[in-house]
């Protein structure tokens, strides 16, 4: 992924503006990436980088915020329900990235050099992977 100063540039900004402009238009129906780049007439690097400051200028702006579904494609979503349940789907695929990545390439490691930095490490990862967990099991009751 791109520095945040690469994602600032001048031209990310101008297709950032594209896509919020585009977005607005296509409301309350969202757009698929392959949408977007035909609709904008920017390539899928350019489409990228937009999408990547739109996020940060819309933090920076107060803005709805933009989330992606599956059915729906990129849209802006206020619905408190609808934003929790992507919230809770993005933790669940970071928490399978990082339950990977600790069984797949950490835990081999620390196998090989048990007394190595790779503990820390470990217990680190450990550490996210439980918050992770409890973020993902997070229910509204």
């Amino acid at each position: 992924m791109p520095r945040a100063s690469e994602r600032r540039s001048p031209a990310a900004q101008r297709h950032a503006d594209t896509f919020r402009f585009v977005l607005f238009e296509a409301r309350p129906a969202g757009l698929t990436f392959p949408q977007l780049v035909r609709s904008s007439e920017l390539s899928s690097h350019q489409t990228r980088s937009g999408l990547a400051c739109l996020r940060d200028i819309i933090t920076e702006h107060g803005w709805p915020p933009l989330i992606w579904t599956r059915p729906d494609g990129y849209r802006f979503c206020a619905d408190p329900t609808e934003l929790q349940a992507y919230e809770v789907a993005v933790i669940r695929g970071k928490l399978t990235e990082i339950r990977r990545f600790i069984t797949a390439t950490v835990a081999p490691h620390a196998a090989l050099q048990p007394k190595g930095r790779i503990r820390h490490l470990s217990t680190q990862l450990s550490s996210v992977e439980s918050t992770l967990d409890v973020i993902a099991d997070f229910t509204d009751a």
